[in-house]
């Protein structure tokens, strides 16, 4: 399987971070190696002072396919998921600088935390809209840092997977983590990471 992976799809997430607003998907892909499951707790790699939670909402790929038209990238998903990107942000921006990939930065041992998927159905017993209109959050130490819909991505879910299928080939069970809205920052040890999804507790892990 695969982590696939889209960056600067929300509006004031790009404004904080100063990037440009892109006019298809942001992809980047993170290794197996990065999955952080189970509420285990996250640990600070030593290579990075500056480590930032992205919450995000993660769907799993349910079958095959390449070069999926956008009418039926629905039928390719019917489970979600709310995980956190972590990235080395002062790697990144070192990395950035020179003109040189994001790997090491945001595909790092760990990096892709996320919570056990629940059904499409039950994000539509709590909005109509379902995967369309899911509001989500982040609180670290009890406070909300990062909140949004999935109605303010620039890319939805749908147009996410049929672009994203273009150039690579989808397979059951990979995941896609859709973007994160504004509020990221860093994390230190110690601190207490719950996620939510339309109101349900998805994750709960400490930062060491």
């Amino acid at each position: 399987m695969k982590i696939i992976c889209i960056g600067r799809n929300y509006t004031e997430h790009i404004k904080e971070l100063n990037n440009e607003t892109p006019e298809e998907p942001v992809i980047f892909i993170k290794p197996d190696t990065a999955l952080l499951r189970n509420n285990n707790p996250f640990f600070i790699p030593d290579f990075s002072n500056d480590v930032h939670h992205e919450v995000e909402v993660v769907v799993k790929i349910k079958k095959p396919g390449r070069h999926i038209p956008l009418g039926f990238a629905k039928d390719y998903y019917d489970e979600v998921a709310l995980g956190i990107d972590f990235t080395a942000r002062d790697v990144q921006s070192q990395l950035k600088a020179k003109g040189l990939p994001w790997e090491k930065a945001k595909g790092f041992d760990h990096s892709a935390a996320i919570s056990a998927f629940i059904p499409l159905g039950e994000l539509t017993n709590e909005v109509p809209e379902g995967i369309y209109a899911a509001a989500f959050s982040l609180e670290k130490n009890g406070m909300v840092v990062q909140s949004g819909n999935t109605n303010q991505m620039i890319h939805n879910v749908d147009e996410i997977i049929a672009h994203v299928s273009e150039y690579f080939s989808l397979r059951i069970g990979d995941y896609i983590f859709t973007g994160t809205p504004a509020g990221v920052g860093a994390v230190k040890s110690g601190d207490q990471l719950k996620g939510f999804l339309a109101g349900k507790e998805m994750f709960n892990f400490v930062v060491k």
